[in-house]
C-alpha cells in the first residue's frame, strides 16, 4: 500500500530540556505533515549550553540493531536527515544508513554538519571528526553549515571574515565536495544586514534571502532551521521558499522569547509559534 504521507528519519540526540535536536525536529516536522522516525545518537538531561552537570548516554552501540529492525520491516523514507553525530563510529554507522535506506538514492539527504559556533569547535569534537564529516556530507543533497562549521569543512582560518558577498566565489568550493545544495546560516552583509546564502549546484545558482536581525542568539535555531526547510521542501515549496519560511519562523520565535524574557538555555518560543508552519487544508 502506497504511502499518503512524507516520513522522515532523524538522526539526531535527544536532549530532554531545551528547544534543540529530537526536540525541534519532531514537532517541527510532525505539524508540518511528516512522520517523523527519531533515531537518536544520545539521551541528555538537557542541551549543553547554558547547563551544568546535565547526564548524557551514548546510544551507538544500541543503534546497529535498532537500525537493523527498520531494515527488516523495509521501511522507506522520503528524507533523511541527521545532525548531532558524537563520534567517529556513528558517523560511519550513518554512512551505513544511507547505504542501506538510500540505495537507489532517490531518498532526499539532509546533513547538518554539527562541529563547531563562535569560530571554535564544539568541546566534543576535533579535527578528525572534522574530516570524517567532510567525507559524510559527500552523500548530502543539502547541508545547513553554519559559518564556523563552513570555514572548518573548507579549512580556512576561523579568523577570515567572511561576509556575504564573498561566499558567492566560495559556496560553489564547498560544493564542488559533494553536496548539491549549500545552506549557510547567520551569514552578515558588509552593509550590516543578516542573511542566509545558498548554492544550488545543478544550477549554478547563488542566492541570498535576507532576513531580521535581533539581538539575541539563542541555542537549538540551527535545528530548527533545518527542520522548517526539510518540511518546506516536502510540502512541495521550492528551495527558497523553504528558506525564507524558516527564517521568518525563527525570528518569530526568538521576538516571542525575548519579549516573553525567557532564560536563553530554554530556547526560542517553538510551541507557540508552530501553527505557522501548517499548510492550509486542501493543500
Amino acid at each position: 500500500m502506497k504511502r499518503t504521507f512524507k516520513r522522515v528519519m532523524a538522526v539526531h540526540d535527544l536532549s530532554g530540556l531545551g528547544r534543540s535536536s529530537l526536540m525541534a525536529a519532531t514537532p517541527v516536522l510532525s505539524v508540518m505533515g511528516a512522520q517523523v522516525c527519531p533515531v537518536p545518537t544520545a539521551v541528555l538531561s538537557s542541551q549543553t549550553s547554558g547547563f551544568e552537570n546535565y547526564t548524557f548516554v551514548d546510544l551507538t552501540d544500541n543503534m546497529p540493531a535498532y537500525l537493523q529492525h527498520w531494515k527488516e520491516l523495509q521501511l522507506d523514507f522520503d528524507c533523511i536527515y541527521s545532525g548531532f553525530l558524537g563520534s567517529v563510529q556513528q558517523i560511519v554507522i550513518m554512512e551505513q544508513i544511507l547505504a542501506d535506506f538510500n540505495a537507489d538514492g532517490q531518498t532526499l539527504v539532509v546533513i547538518d554538519p554539527v562541529l563547531g559556533d563562535d569560530g571554535a569547535l564544539y568541546d566534543t569534537m576535533d579535527q578528525q571528526m572534522v574530516e570524517e564529516m567532510g567525507r559524510l556530507i559527500t552523500h548530502a543533497d543539502i547541508i545547513t553549515p553554519n559559518m564556523t562549521e563552513l570555514k572548518l569543512l573548507l579549512d580556512l582560518p576561523a579568523e577570515r571574515e567572511l561576509y556575504a558577498e564573498d561566499l558567492a566565489e566560495i559556496l560553489p568550493q564547498m560544493a564542488a565536495k559533494g553536496p548539491g545544495t549549500v545552506v549557510v546560516t547567520g551569514v552578515h552583509r558588509k552593509d550590516g544586514g543578516r542573511c542566509v546564502c545558498c548554492y544550488q549546484k545543478d544550477l549554478a545558482q547563488y542566492q541570498e534571502i535576507a532576513y531580521k536581525e535581533l539581538p539575541i542568539c539563542y541555542p537549538g535555531t540551527g535545528d530548527i532551521f533545518a527542520s522548517v526547510l526539510i518540511g518546506g521542501i516536502l510540502q512541495g515549496r521550492t528551495l527558497q521558499e523553504s528558506i525564507q519560511l524558516s527564517a521568518d519562523f525563527i525570528c518569530h520565535a526568538v521576538a516571542d522569547a525575548i519579549e516573553a524574557g525567557e532564560p536563553i538555555r530554554d530556547g526560542v518560543q517553538l510551541e507557540k509559534n508552530l501553527y505557522r508552519l501548517v499548510l492550509p487544508s486542501g493543500k
